[in-house]
């Protein structure tokens, strides 16, 4: 295996990396970590140029009574549990209206993955989006609502994409992936689809011209080998479709989590970590344009480092995290713009307004 150095000078010439490269900048400790940093974000210079991103965007939370109660999440609740709700459509009206007074240009939708909804309810609840918020894009649902969807209604897959898509859906979220490693899978979402599954409704909707997200949930009780595989599996998938609009890794939020209070998993990823993920992202991830900075996850300064370490995209602005908030985070509802641009310039960077399919606003 090349020393680190020598595997840095050949991603800054071109070379795409190897997992086993990829695993040992993942691996790296000590001065070679600033190295990572410093090669992913030359890199970034290099593909996308000086200005940071973000999107002006408000998350609407439809449920929290989920099929799935994953041992990572603090959200999901039985539909009996204390604390249990699920929008009827007057409510998820005012919530629209709440984001069109918030001049938001993409609404998106999170929930728990409800046991009772089908395909017509899930397209119900973006024909009233749509109908309330014309022409504000909507990301929503992710494979593993699809894939509950098209079991509900005895339909495939790619038949609830292309309902959801005539329903006003703008693109898919690359959530439930997680850790795209089986083994993994059982045990911290063994209730959600499989990798093939994820992957196979993933290609569909982008070949249905639907494009997505991607996502990795890191820092629970996989291995950097994990990692490594997770992002050859996106890799792999762009190099076929080229529908990935970023790459969105999400630190995990131990605090209220099952997993880590019943001691299988640790207290989240630490600073290295959190830096490594943004920076071989980058650095391994040769057909993505852009690599999201999860502030809701690591927090704000944190978040100003790793814009130095390969990432260009701020996200958004959110308004609400209810998702984040239940596992323990604090300060992860809403990143207001004035302070986006304060840590950019703070860097020497140009903050800019996008569009969902980063189109400069």
């Amino acid at each position: 295996m090349r020393a680190i150095k020598e595997i840095l000078a050949g991603a800054r010439a071109g070379d795409r990396l190897t997992e086993g490269e990829a695993l040992t900048l993942l691996s790296a400790k000590g001065r070679e970590i600033f190295d990572i940093c410093r090669a992913a974000d030359e890199l970034r210079e290099e593909k996308v140029g000086p200005t940071v991103t973000f999107v002006r965007n408000q998350n609407i939370h439809l449920t929290n009574i989920c099929k799935n109660l994953c041992g990572f999440c603090a959200f999901g609740r039985r539909a009996t549990d204390e604390g249990a709700f699920c929008d009827d459509p007057e409510t998820l009206r005012n919530k629209v209206r709440q984001a069109r007074k918030n001049r938001v240009t993409e609404i998106c939708l999170l929930s728990g993955v409800h046991p009772d909804f089908d395909a017509s309810r899930y397209a119900g609840i973006l024909s009233c989006v749509r109908e309330t918020a014309p022409g504000i894009h909507i990301h929503a649902f992710s494979p593993d609502e699809v894939s509950h969807a098209a079991a509900r209604s005895g339909l495939t897959t790619r038949e609830v994409l292309e309902m959801l898509k005539n329903a006003g859906l703008g693109s898919l979220q690359g959530t439930a992936a997680e850790i795209l490693v089986d083994s993994v899978r059982e045990v911290i979402c063994p209730s959600k689809v499989s990798t093939a599954e994820w992957v196979r409704i993933i290609r569909e909707a982008h070949a249905l011209g639907i494009f997505s997200t991607a996502t990795i949930m890191y820092g629970s009780c996989e291995t950097a080998a994990d990692r490594v595989t997770h992002l050859s599996i996106l890799r792999d998938i762009q190099d076929k479709t080229g529908g990935f609009s970023e790459l969105v890794p999400l630190s995990f939020l131990h605090q209220n989590t099952r997993l880590y209070l019943q001691g299988l998993a640790p207290a989240g990823a630490t600073g290295r970590e959190d830096l490594l993920m943004i920076a071989v992202s980058r650095l391994f991830l040769d057909n993505f344009q852009n690599i999201q900075v999860p502030w809701g996850k690591v927090g704000l300064k944190l978040a100003q480092l790793a814009l130095q370490s390969g990432a260009n995209d701020l996200a958004g602005t959110m308004f609400s995290d209810d998702v984040s908030g239940s596992a323990g985070a604090l300060g992860a509802d809403y990143f207001d713009p004035a302070e986006m641009e304060r840590i950019c310039r703070d860097i020497g960077r140009t903050l800019r307004q996008r569009l969902t399919d980063y189109t400069l606003v």
